[in-house]
């Protein structure tokens, strides 16, 4: 899979960012880079690997779920800007 400068452009405008038609070219070799290094991963036949959840067989400790601290609810709604039935309140941020 390769990618255009058409991709290129698309990407750096959602990501909000601005690049010059050098870093363009650049990011554009280096992308379909990683693309076709993707495309032969993808050929490989891992049909009779086991899934894993890591390398190494180990196994995570886990603590119990336990409260370690009280409600501060009412010490912590006073210092909102604005709240609402114990929610804080915040400028809408998606369009």
């Amino acid at each position: 899979m390769t990618i255009s400068q058409d991709d290129i452009k698309k990407i750096a405008y959602l990501a909000r960012i601005k690049i010059s038609q050098d870093e363009s070219i650049l990011l554009e070799k280096k992308l379909t880079g990683i693309m076709n290094l993707i495309d032969e991963m993808q050929k490989i036949d891992t049909d009779s690997i086991e899934p894993m959840s890591h390398a190494l067989d180990v196994n995570q400790p886990l603590r119990k779920d336990e409260v370690s601290e009280s409600d501060i609810r009412k010490k912590t709604m006073p210092l909102a800007p604005e709240a609402e039935d114990y929610l804080f309140m915040v400028p809408q941020v998606i369009e």
